[in-house]
């Protein structure tokens, strides 16, 4: 009976989500190489390409894609059944460090799993913007950090993946066609800087009408229709939209990466590594 390799698949969605081969074998701790033998041998496998040449790039074709939502799938039911059946003999505190808007959107499919696994581990988060976080002043005070590193930026973080920057507000709302009304968190954050940055190449009309560095404190602003913002595509939450108009100018993409600090307890904090890894690339 033919089998699939689930190292070659794990190859495979690392090549898709990262953009190429050397970034998939840097993260996986494999050679350019062999991450392409990995995939000649899914192609050989299968009868099929999985990617097509467009430039200097390999992009996944229909069946690279088809064939990585499938990967994606049978990857995290092997993930899931190796965390179900793995003995709890994880104990310690951890301190993590975490931006708002993913602590709204991250944490809740978290925090529950890990304790019930994990019942001897003490969570201790912070929520703070990015740039906070990785401060000097601060950076000691955490064992992990996840946070938002602009994709010209030098990081000795783990890349996660490279996000989406995109609008978001009340679709209720009707976006006004003078000025452009912003809802956006203090100096210092990624996405305010971007925004600020893209509207001055632009001749549209714009202003601050609230800051905030609470996501909740945004999402109130936008109900009560004070304007938009702008944030990481995978942590928009429920009770926003994305809005697209032809005054909101494309943001690009931004960086999640994940800092591993030096701890006490490197069991627990590459655990709890390996969750936050599984819901953002899920």
């Amino acid at each position: 009976m033919k089998q699939l390799s689930l190292d070659n698949l794990r190859s495979l969605v690392a090549v898709i989500e990262l953009g190429g081969y050397a970034k998939a074998g840097d993260m996986l701790g494999k050679s350019q190489p062999a991450i392409s033998l990995q995939i000649k041998k899914l192609e050989e496998q299968l009868g099929k390409r999985l990617f097509d040449k467009v430039g200097q790039r390999q992009i996944a074709n229909l069946e690279g894609q088809q064939l990585y939502q499938h990967a994606k799938a049978m990857l995290a039911i092997n993930d899931e059944v190796f965390r179900q059946f793995e003995q709890s003999a994880l104990s310690g505190r951890l301190r993590l460090g975490i931006p708002s808007e993913f602590a709204t959107t991250l944490l809740p499919s978290i925090i529950g799993e890990f304790s019930l696994l994990y019942p001897d581990v003490s969570l201790e988060v912070t929520s703070a913007l990015s740039r906070s976080l990785l401060g000097e002043a601060t950076t000691h005070d955490f064992d992990l950090i996840l946070a938002l590193v602009d994709p010209e930026q030098p990081s000795k973080g783990e890349l996660v993946l490279q996000d989406e920057l995109v609008w978001v507000g009340d679709k209720m709302q009707r976006l006004a066609e003078d000025k452009l009304s912003l809802v956006l968190a203090p100096n210092g954050c990624v996405y305010r800087s971007r925004v600020i940055e893209k509207l001055k190449q632009q001749t549209t009309s714009w202003r601050i009408t609230y800051t905030n560095a609470d996501l909740y404190g945004l999402i109130a602003a936008i109900k009560q229709g004070l304007g938009v913002t702008a944030l990481a595509k995978s942590s928009v939450p429920k009770e926003l939209d994305i809005i697209r108009h032809r005054n909101l100018p494309n943001l690009g993409k931004i960086k999640i990466c994940l800092f591993n600090q030096d701890t006490q307890h490197p069991q627990v904090s590459a655990k709890l590594t390996e969750f936050i890894l599984a819901r953002l690339k899920a």
